[in-house]
C-alpha cells in the first residue's frame, strides 16, 4: 500500500517573488523563508515519490464560466509563471493522479479532473520553495476558495480523509508527500460575493473573472496594481490559535466554521485555510510543528510555516 510521509502546510504570496526590497519587516521575512527552507528539506528527507499540493487558483486556470469544488490535475500541468513563479509544463505522474481520482470518487468525494489543469502560484509558490531541486512529480488539487459558493469545511475535511484512503491504495511502497498551499488570514481586494461588485475595481476583477479563459494575460497588470494597492488586513490572534490548534492535533474543530465566519475571523483570504485543513485530515489530524508564523502587511497576509509528521 501507499503512504503519507509527510504534510506540510505554507502561505503563499507572489510579492515575496516581486517586492522583497520593500519589505519593511527584513526580520519576519528572512524567518518566514528560513522556515520554507526547513519545510523543504523536511520534504527531501521523506524522500517521497510525488507531492499533492492542495491548492486555490487565483482566476488564471479557473474562470466563472466554470468552476468545480474540486479540480485533480490527472495529466498535464502547466504553470501560469506570474510574478516570478514556475512556468510553463512540470513534472506529474498521471497513472497516479487518474488512480487517486476514481478511488476518491468511489468514496464520495466528486473531484472534477482536468488532463490539461493550468495552475498559478496557489500551487507554483509550493513548487518553487517547497519542492525547489527535489525533481519530485507534482499532483494539484485545486479548491475552489474564491467564488461562492464554496465547499464547506466540513467537505474538506472528508476530502483529506478519503485522499488517505485513496493513497493506501495505491501500489505497495509508493511515498506521498502532501502539501497545503495558501492562508493564513488576509483581505483580498475582491468582492465577497462576485455577483455584488462594489466599484470599478471590483466590477473590473469580476469582468477578469468572467472573461479571463486564454487571456488572462490582458488583465493582470490592472489585477496587480488592485493588489499591491490594498490596505493590509491580517488578523495574528485568529492564525495563532489556528497554529496552535495544528500543534495539538485539534484542526478538525475548525470543520464546522461557515464561509461568512471564516470571513469575518481571518479575511475572505483566509477561505484558502480549506487546503490546510484537507492536509491535516490526510494526515489523521496528528499533531503537527509549528516552523514560523509571521504577519506580513508588505505581503498583505499572515504567512505561516508547518509540517505533520503521520503518526506511527
Amino acid at each position: 500500500m501507499g503512504e503519507i510521509v509527510l504534510g506540510v502546510g505554507a502561505s503563499h504570496s507572489t510579492l515575496m517573488n516581486t517586492h522583497w526590497d520593500q519589505v519593511e519587516h527584513k526580520d519576519r521575512a528572512e524567518r518566514f523563508r528560513a522556515a520554507l527552507g526547513t519545510a523543504r528539506d523536511a520534504l527531501a528527507a521523506a524522500r517521497p515519490d510525488v507531492a499533492m499540493i492542495i491548492g486555490s487558483n487565483h482566476f488564471r486556470g479557473f474562470w466563472l464560466d466554470l468552476i468545480p469544488a474540486f479540480t485533480l490535475g490527472v495529466d498535464e500541468v502547466i504553470a501560469s509563471g506570474e510574478s516570478g513563479t514556475p512556468s510553463g509544463p512540470q513534472r506529474t505522474r498521471p497513472d497516479l493522479a487518474q488512480s487517486l481520482a476514481e478511488s476518491l470518487v468511489e468514496a464520495g468525494t466528486e473531484v472534477a479532473i482536468s488532463a490539461r489543469l493550468q495552475i498559478d502560484h496557489g500551487q507554483s509558490h509550493a513548487v518553487q520553495y517547497l519542492l525547489r531541486d527535489l525533481d519530485v512529480p507534482v499532483i494539484p488539487l485545486v479548491v475552489n476558495v474564491f467564488a461562492t459558493p464554496l465547499p464547506l469545511m466540513s467537505r474538506c475535511a472528508e476530502l483529506g480523509r478519503n485522499l488517505a484512503a485513496a493513497v493506501a491504495a495505491l501500489p505497495e511502497g509508493l511515498r506521498v508527500a502532501v502539501i497545503a498551499s495558501g492562508g493564513l488570514s488576509h483581505r483580498l481586494p475582491w468582492p465577497s460575493r462576485w455577483q455584488d461588485p462594489h466599484g470599478p475595481d471590483e466590477e473590473f476583477l469580476v469582468e477578469a473573472w468572467r472573461e479571463g479563459r486564454g487571456d488572462w494575460e490582458r488583465y493582470d497588470a490592472r489585477r496587480r496594481q488592485i493588489i499591491t494597492a490594498a490596505r493590509p488586513v491580517i488578523f495574528p490572534e485568529f492564525d495563532e490559535e489556528f497554529l496552535a490548534a495544528l500543534e495539538r492535533g485539534e484542526l478538525e474543530r475548525y470543520a464546522g466554521l461557515s464561509t461568512e465566519r471564516i470571513e469575518e475571523a481571518a479575511g475572505n483570504g483566509g477561505q484558502e485555510l480549506r487546503s490546510w485543513l484537507a492536509m491535516a485530515a490526510a494526515l489523521g489530524f496528528a499533531p503537527g510543528r509549528t516552523l514560523a508564523y509571521e504577519p506580513m502587511p508588505e505581503w498583505l497576509t499572515g504567512m505561516g510555516v508547518a509540517v505533520i509528521e503521520p503518526a506511527s
